[in-house]
């Protein structure tokens, strides 16, 4: 299972087959980051997005640096709505007739280059910016100061030649080939950047794509003929890895263009998707480390046991419920993907804290996580500090990471053979899980309660948050209904909104000159990363397809609108008076929109579910119909796992796994057949083909020889649980925009 690669010049058959042509009309943004602290953003003709356009341009460390630029060629400037515009994972291409401009940024340097060829005489570039003031050149070298953090930009000729600056623009002879731009804190250092530029372009180049093509071949490879899957998929895992940065040690951008910091819920919402299904492990493993050493260890502090909510470069803060139980979540996965059981001895101490200062400062009697107002995900505001979306004082998710945290407080602490810690944590998540099952239902709603207020009153809000509390609830068929209920009230085939369209205070347009945007934020707007928990918890109910159209859509949207390869914050809930669609709003490119999506893929549809500190894989493929062939590759501890998909019509598929580089026991559930454990040594080869009368395992060694063969009937029960589940989701559909003719809101 090899990809094909090849190096002519700075050339790539893997990355140049992932190219998108973007036409005038689509006007794409366009984005590159130097995988640490730099990025850059555009669009693809115009630069006229009612949030974006501010931060067009190059931009270090939350500080703008310039505002794009105009080329010139040969005394006349080149207009980019006329230009042909082709985005590769590596660079950008606009062709002006026959001129090619090319735009390049580099790993872990603060440096692009922008190309331009075709030209008969001269060349120029005008870096845009009104506070964009020009120093005195030197050596050849232009020199300007940014626009905001004392940074010096150094624009120089990609060859040898001298550049001179007239009226703000940069011109040098044609045969310069374009220009190197270089941002350091001092003319010397900017200067040196050009120079080491012009000696190492081509290495800096290689460098860049050997990175992209290693990381799709060796880490999160995939092919399949399914229309677009691969291509889809390949352009999420760069666009995500793009945000997995060193600004601050290893940690994710939460998004471009205005959260190019760290935040701790936003972190560990991403960190899965982000690093963990993808195998990048130490950096998993440094983004936790990070965040541990900013705890706040204050045993006085109400805050005593949390980590960061924002993790920024002259900002620590606390005020966040969440972070801190998916901090904890994350640690648990991360262990369990990477098998690496030394860092538990190193951050128990982390775990510890965490838990008993939420019970001495915010645990009530009923074994409820309590919370102010404004600490769920959920945290708008007015300018009085007042709540556009009231949450307190329990609310559900904020239970269910609660839990989630007791759990993996017990795991680790069962490790560390503290079985005084872990029986209270577990008699305490017990106790929350009886109290919760009974205060968060009653006869009246289908659904969870989305939070008991400081009356203990349950508060019936239709919101997403309780697909995350399901894990709480026993009962299989409320269960059921509840995740239909969200789905055709929430879910629209193009994400899920954040309230129910019938409560009075939903608004359908997070953009709008009807309100405040932060009105709409969490009461209606459409937040792509809850796309997630909604597929998940489809397929778990055994809907695959159902959450396979909505998966589908979102693949569609990365090739097709906004930025390119990748997911927006947010969209509105409705389209827009004469669109057929949603409008995309937000952050271009959100970490947990991507994350979300990938993380679905590998642990739901691919069905990879790994705990290494019990030498044990669950593999649950679910795969979707109209997928009829697949190849792809899984890391999991020290080794890979490759799987070769086949499906022969709709009645027999087969999965091939090899095993490299690792051994354990594997857990096969197909349904409707019972779950099958089976030790796999490393070199061996797993063989499952499902049809519909039998499902046949055939275990393989290095040899090919058959070490163990199993054939097993489907399972009576778990055939009747499938027909009584796929009764309650019959002609189960995505959510509707209704008429707003007569809505509160759009009364006002």
């Amino acid at each position: 299972m090899k990809l094909s690669t090849k190096h002519a010049g700075q050339t790539s058959d893997i990355l140049d087959d992932m190219k998108i042509f973007v036409s005038r009309k689509e006007n794409r943004g366009i984005s590159f980051t130097n995988k640490e602290a730099a990025y850059y953003y555009t669009q693809s003709h115009l630069n006229n997005h009612v949030e974006h356009a501010y931060f067009e341009g190059l931009n270090i460390s939350k500080s703008r640096i310039f505002s794009g630029y105009t080329l010139i060629a040969d005394q006349r400037k080149l207009d980019n709505q006329e230009a042909e515009v082709c985005v590769y994972p590596y660079k950008m291409v606009r062709r002006h007739g026959s001129l090619t401009e090319e735009l390049w940024m580099f790993d872990y340097k603060n440096v692009l280059e922008i190309s331009l060829s075709g030209a008969q005489k001269t060349i120029g570039i005008e870096l845009l910016g009104e506070q964009l003031n020009a120093l005195s050149p030197r050596d050849g070298i232009a020199f300007f100061k940014s626009i905001e953090g004392g940074w010096v930009i150094a624009v120089g000729a990609a060859s040898s030649q001298p550049v001179e600056v007239k009226n703000h623009i940069v011109y040098s002879g044609a045969n310069a080939g374009g220009f190197y731009i270089a941002v350091g804190k001092t003319a010397a250092e900017a200067a040196d950047m050009i120079h080491d530029t012009r000696r190492d372009i081509i290495p800096m180049k290689l460098e860049r794509i050997k990175r992209m093509e290693d990381f799709l071949q060796k880490n999160v490879y995939i092919a399949s003929s399914s229309d677009s899957l691969a291509l889809s998929l390949n352009w999420l895992n760069l666009t995500m890895d793009q945000l997995v940065t060193r600004q601050q040690g290893d940690g994710i951008y939460a998004g471009l263009p205005w959260f190019n910091e760290y935040w701790g819920r936003d972190q560990f919402i991403a960190l899965p998707g982000a690093v963990l299904v993808t195998g990048q492990f130490e950096t998993a493993k440094n983004i936790l480390l990070s965040f541990a050493k900013f705890q706040n260890t204050d045993a006085t502090s109400k805050y005593f046991g949390r980590v960061p909510n924002i993790l920024a470069l002259k900002n620590v803060d606390y005020h966040t419920t969440d972070g801190t139980p998916r901090f904890i979540i994350q640690l648990q996965d991360y262990v369990k993907y990477s098998g690496d059981t030394a860092i538990i001895t190193e951050l128990y101490p982390a775990v510890q804290n965490s838990i008993e200062g939420s019970i001495k400062h915010w645990v009530d009697d009923k074994g409820y996580l309590m919370h102010d107002d404004n600490e769920t995900w959920m945290d708008a505001r007015d300018a009085n500090l007042k709540s556009y979306s009231p949450r307190d004082t329990r609310a559900n998710d904020i239970q269910a990471l609660w839990y989630n945290q007791l759990q993996a407080g017990v795991y680790f602490a069962e490790y560390m053979n503290d079985s005084g810690s872990a029986k209270k944590w577990s008699n305490i998540a017990g106790k929350l899980k009886r109290n919760f099952a009974e205060d968060f239902r009653d006869q009246a709603h289908p659904y969870l309660a989305d939070r008991l207020n400081s009356e203990d009153k349950p508060e019936f809000s239709l919101r997403p948050n309780q697909l995350f509390a399901l894990d709480m609830i026993e009962d299989d068929s409320f269960k059921c209904e509840v995740i239909r209920t969200a789905w055709e009230e929430l879910v629209y085939p193009w994400g899920v909104a954040s309230l129910n369209q019938k409560h009075p205070y939903f608004h359908p347009f997070h953009l709008t000159s009807l309100y405040h945007k932060d009105e709409a934020y969490h009461n209606g707007t459409v937040w792509l990363w809850l796309n997630g928990i909604a597929m998940q918890r489809m397929i778990e109910a055994g809907q695959k397809e159902t959450a396979y159209q909505l998966f589908k859509n979102m693949n569609w949207q990365a090739l097709n609108k906004g930025v390119v390869g990748g997911l927006s914050e947010n969209m509105d809930a409705y389209p827009q008076e004469g669109q057929s669609s949603a409008k995309l709003t937000g952050a271009y490119l959100q970490a947990w929109s991507n994350a979300e999506q990938l993380r679905v893929w590998y642990q739901y549809f691919l069905g990879f579910r790994p705990d290494m500190i019990n030498h044990r894989l669950t593999l649950a493929p679910r795969i979707p119909g109209e997928i009829g062939d697949l190849q792809s590759r899984v890391k999991i501890g020290s080794g890979t796992i490759d799987i070769t998909y086949t499906a022969t019509g709709a009645t027999e598929q087969t999965y091939l796994y090899g095993f490299t580089g690792i051994g354990l026991t594997v857990v096969i559930d197909i349904s409707p057949f019972k779950l099958l454990h089976i030790e796999v040594k490393n070199d061996c080869e797993l063989k499952i083909t499902s049809s519909e009368l039998d499902l046949k395992v055939i275990l393989s060694d290095k040899t090919g020889t058959t070490v163990k063969e199993i054939i097993v009937s489907r399972l009576p029960l778990r055939v009747e649980q499938e027909l009584n589940v796929n009764q309650l989701f019959k002609n189960v559909k995505f959510a509707e925009p209704m008429d707003l003719e007569n809505h509160p809101v759009m009364k006002r």
